[in-house]
């Protein structure tokens, strides 16, 4: 590696300081390689390699007049090397350092968010062990189904975060190529074995093909990975959500010490962090589609990915770290109330076994269509008359004539809801 420069906060990896720090890695990687393959005497390497450094503030003094930010950057660079500056930038072209440098910024960025998504994931892993037995409320279309355990819902979004680990974790392999390749990148004034030679100092594979710029479908491939990481935290956040309305009371974001809810009513305590997460989620998934769009460029090169990408990359990067951070402090503090849980399958006076009556019906020989008839034709008036499920079926002389009292109660147990819940944590590997 020939880089000076230790892997700092994700906010400084995105200044421009930091960005110019990148171009400068990336200009010596280059000048070493060519001093080791002879063409650039140790003489003027070693004046480099001492010498070069710059100043962010007199590069945008100089982009000022120049227009060009590539420019301005070897313009000041060459001020402190002096007469060997000859060579940096030799046969090289603005791509060549911009998109190198970016792939340097979008794997060390890659870095970060995957030890920030590591993070969740234990902690989720956690929470799906602490659980596991709590009985609560499954629902589909939003309506009670069958209980499940809580413990099953960390389970899942942690199954998740680890399909997002290994994309990410692809894409950061992906992202980090260079190339060292000239003008419409065939290596007309430099021999491959300087890009070679380069990425290894970089710690980057070369680009087997490229153009003027590395191809945006690397890009396009790390936003998408970005993307799907804010889809699992949206996904968390909307269940956190609907499991704080007041109605269901299930579990709540932690509620601080001097923390107020609404200016106007002070009873309130509002789930504000998983609604940020919700809404900073469809950004991600913007800029994602905007990645898509720069893929196709006109012949070797266009600029038109350009202005979006000073937008897109860095925006993303630093907003998923910032949602995971934040993430990872509302799974941990959330609150949970196994008793309003209990409360909610019960509001049901029972309708939650339908399922399990059904069944068992039909292995006594009943056929389905009339076992399912039976057991909704009672399913319905317990809706209506807000009786117990049990005692409506036990009046029911059809049923009570195909099944016994005892087989019937016996029915009404929560155990097979948890009973494999052990066998999925583990086939998790949790």
């Amino acid at each position: 590696m020939i880089s000076r420069y230790t892997l700092p906060e994700m906010g400084e990896l995105w200044t421009s300081h930091y960005r110019y720090q990148c171009w400068l890695e990336v200009e010596l990687a280059a000048c070493k390689a060519m001093n080791t393959l002879g063409i650039v005497p140790d003489e003027d390497w070693e004046e480099i390699s001492r010498k070069a450094q710059f100043s962010a503030e007199q590069i945008d003094a100089i982009e000022a007049v120049t227009k060009h930010d590539v420019i301005a950057f070897l313009t000041n660079v060459a001020e402190y090397v002096g007469p060997s500056s000859r060579w940096i930038h030799y046969g090289l072209t603005s791509s060549d350092v911009l998109d190198t440098a970016t792939a340097l910024q979008l794997k060390r960025s890659g870095e970060l968010i995957l030890k920030s998504l590591g993070s969740l994931s234990e902690i989720l892993a956690v929470k799906a062990r602490e659980y596991s037995h709590t009985l609560c409320m499954g629902r589909s279309h939003g309506i009670h189904a069958e209980p499940t355990s809580f413990g099953l819902k960390y389970a899942l979004w942690f199954e998740e975060s680890k399909r997002n680990l290994k994309r990410l974790q692809e894409a950061v392999q992906a992202i980090s190529v260079g190339q060292f390749s000239g003008a419409v990148g065939n290596y007309a004034h430099l021999d491959p074995e300087i890009e070679h030679l380069a990425c290894q100092y970089l710690g980057l594979l070369p680009s087997s093909v490229s153009t003027q710029v590395i191809q945006r479908d690397h890009h396009a491939h790390y936003m998408q990975s970005l993307a799907l990481i804010g889809s699992l935290l949206e996904k968390i956040a909307m269940e956190i959500r609907h499991l704080q309305r007041t109605e269901v009371l299930e579990a709540e974001e932690n509620f601080s010490s001097g923390q107020k809810g609404s200016s106007a009513m002070p009873h309130k305590k509002n789930p504000i962090l998983s609604e940020q997460l919700c809404g900073l989620a469809r950004i991600l998934r913007s800029n994602a589609d905007a990645a898509m769009e720069n893929n196709a460029l006109w012949h070797e090169r266009d600029i038109s990915h350009s202005s979006v990408e000073r937008i897109i990359l860095p925006d993303s990067c630093i907003l998923v770290h910032y949602m995971l951070e934040k993430a990872c402090a509302l799974v941990k503090n959330l609150t949970v109330y196994p008793d309003n849980m209990k409360r909610n399958i019960e509001r049901t006076n029972g309708l939650v076994f339908s399922q399990a009556l059904l069944l068992h019906l039909a292995k006594t020989g009943m056929s389905r269509e009339h076992a399912y008839g039976l057991v909704q034709r009672n399913a319905m008036k317990c809706w209506q008359t807000g009786e117990a499920f049990l005692d409506i079926l036990l009046t029911d002389n059809d049923l009570v004539t195909a099944i016994s009292e005892r087989e019937l109660r016996d029915i009404f147990s929560y155990d097979r809801y948890l009973r494999h819940v052990d066998y999925i944590l583990k086939r998790c590997g949790i």
